[in-house]
Order: C-alpha cells, then structure tokens, then sequence
C-alpha cells in the first residue's frame, strides 16, 4: 500500500534529515514510527504525504505519488499532524464534515447522505456526537485532538499518516481510538502509520515497527522482535526493557 524506497528529506538545502529509508507497509497492516525526539519520525509522514520535497521514491498503491493529483492523493491517503488548527470557530460537525472535501463535486457542493452518514459515524466513534453543534473554539485540547482525528476518519482513505495520535488524550480515549483503527484496519483492508512515543502502545497497537535514529532505519520488523531487540537499547540509550519492567513491578506492589 505505501512504499517507500531510499528516501532522502529535509528542510534545507544540503540538510537531509532522512538519509536513504526504505520501508513499507500493506493493506490491512499498522506499521508504528518509533525513535528518538528528532530522529525524522514526523518529516518521514511529511513526505510520505507529499508535503516535503524529497529525492528518492515514495510509491501509494504501487504508484509514484507525484502521479496523483492532490484530489487524487487526498483520496487514498490522510495525515494527522502534531499541531491541527483552524483559524475559524467551526462547530464540531463541520469540522469533522472537511475531511470528505476530497470526494465531493467541489466546496459549493451540498455533502450527500453517504457523506453525512460518515461524518456521523466517525463523531460517533469518538464520542463527539453529542457536541456536534459546538463551536471548536469551546473545547478541551483532548476534544479538540478528537475531532481533528474525526476528520481524518472522515476522510475514509487507504492510507493514515498519524504523528503522535494519542496526544492530548487521556488514557481511556487513547486505548478507544487504537483499538478501533486496529479493527477498522483489519475490517476495511487499510493501512495506518503512526508515530508512538509510548512503547507500551506501540507494543500493543503495532504489528510492525520502523525503529529511527538520527534519521536513518535502525531496525524494521515486527514489533515484538524490534522492542524486545539488542538495537532498542542502543537507539534510546538506555535499557528500555528494564525499565518497563520495574514500573511494571511497582504497580504490583
């Protein structure tokens, strides 16, 4: 589903942040970015997103993406970044409402009962339903992580790009939102990428993970074989294992 081979990015000239990564994930797979602050988590999904200039090849469905329109590339793939904002008080529902921009006739186009039937379901998924009309002005930061994430699902491509999805959250809602794009991944035959600080989450979301340091891969498999790895260490310097299994053992106390 998404490809991406040699890829060299960054932004300045002569200052490449990634340096020749190459990874990919399939349909129906949920490939987690794991790393360091500054390690080019968040400029790889840039450039996955074609956001950023790039030299190297970055292929969607098996195609170059610089093939696809910007409507065309809005249908198959979808980026959450760290910092969404609007600059208008839209309410909860319009909000949400944007992200089916790309697969309706233009702006002036009235959305269709599919598009609102959509909309619907992904506010119900995030328990946002009941503050649909609210000005977005007016909510918490986790409402607000919340409905940007809505839009995202609205959006219904193959392919999400999340940076760092659980942020804002509180724990109950950031479990609710992995599990369901676990199962939406698996029902609807997609493919998620997301950046995970928390290696717990990326232990329990990620079937696959891309371990990077100083902008190259570090390692690329399955998740358990990559955290339970001599190379995980090395990368965060310092015993990560370790030190999960003490906090663990002093909940137990």
């Amino acid at each position: 589903m998404l490809e991406l081979v040699d890829l060299y990015c960054g932004y300045e000239a002569g200052k490449d942040v990634l340096k020749g990564v190459s990874l990919r994930a399939g349909a129906g797979e949920i490939l987690c970015l794991a790393g360091p602050n500054g390690c080019g988590k968040s400029t790889l999904l840039k450039a996955a997103a074609r956001l950023l200039p790039f030299r190297g090849s970055v292929k969607i469905r098996g195609r170059e993406s610089a093939s696809y329109s910007r409507r065309e590339l809005a249908r198959c793939v979808a980026l959450l970044g760290q910092y969404s904002t609007l600059y208008f008080p839209y309410t909860v529902y319009d909000t949400a409402a944007m992200g089916r921009y790309a697969h309706s006739g233009g702006i002036l186009k009235g959305r269709s009962v599919r598009d609102r039937e959509i909309v619907v379901e992904a506010l119900r998924t995030l328990e946002l339903y009941d503050v649909r009309d609210k000005l977005i002005s007016e909510l918490s930061g986790g409402q607000l992580q919340r409905v940007f994430l809505a839009r995202t699902l609205a959006q219904d491509p193959d392919i999400i790009l999340l940076d760092e999805p659980t942020n804002h959250l509180d724990l109950k809602h950031q479990i609710g939102l992995l599990d369901y794009l676990r199962g939406w991944v698996k029902r609807e035959n997609k493919t998620v990428v997301a950046v995970i600080h928390d290696l717990n989450l990326c232990r329990r979301f990620g079937e696959k993970t891309a371990l990077l340091s100083e902008g190259t891969l570090a390692a690329f498999g399955g998740t358990a074989d990559i955290l339970n790895g001599g190379i995980i260490k090395t990368v965060y310097g310092m015993d990560v294992r370790e030190y999960m299994l003490r906090s663990l053992e002093s909940w137990r106390g």
